[in-house]
């Protein structure tokens, strides 16, 4: 199931959108992050690696068997059959009734190092070794990493 955050949906959604580095596309082999409403108060993220995409032929709008590899103990291979919008972050959608926000990273702006904050920026409150920016991303540069509560 991932991490599960105490926090709201749509603010853990709007928070990692802040402090991540996130692409616009979404292609094979790119990881994405993936965030589920679980209840009201509580939100699971995962990660997993698009492997491939499949147009669902059923379907009369453009509607894609996405295969994922998502990053856990063990791997576990899952097909969703999203719209473009849910893969790329550009819409949020149900699954089950449940709230759900797909994109992919820009792990690129990992690769190419950190950069300092932007000036007037706090430090993380994780007591880590200082801001996880990954370079610019939609929305500027990313700001740190999200504080989490992890619960079992």
């Amino acid at each position: 199931m991932g991490i599960l955050f105490n926090t709201p949906f749509d603010k853990l959604v709007d928070d990692f959108k802040a402090k991540l580095a996130f692409k616009d596309d979404t292609a094979e082999g790119d990881v994405i992050a993936i965030v589920k409403e679980i209840t009201p108060r509580q939100t699971a993220a995962d990660y997993a690696q698009v492997v491939e995409f499949t147009a669902d032929p059923t379907k009369k709008a453009e509607w894609w068997h996405v295969r994922l590899l998502f990053l856990n103990f063990p791997v576990v291979n899952v097909v969703f059959t999203l719209q473009a919008p849910h893969f790329t972050g550009s819409e949020i959608f149900t699954m089950g009734g449940k709230k759900v926000f797909i994109k992919a990273l820009d792990l690129k702006s990992y690769r190419e190092g950190r950069e300092a904050p932007p000036e007037g920026d706090s430090p993380p409150e994780d007591g880590g070794e200082g801001p996880d920016d990954g370079g610019e991303g939609p929305g500027g540069p990313p700001r740190g990493r999200p504080t989490f509560t992890v619960v079992r």
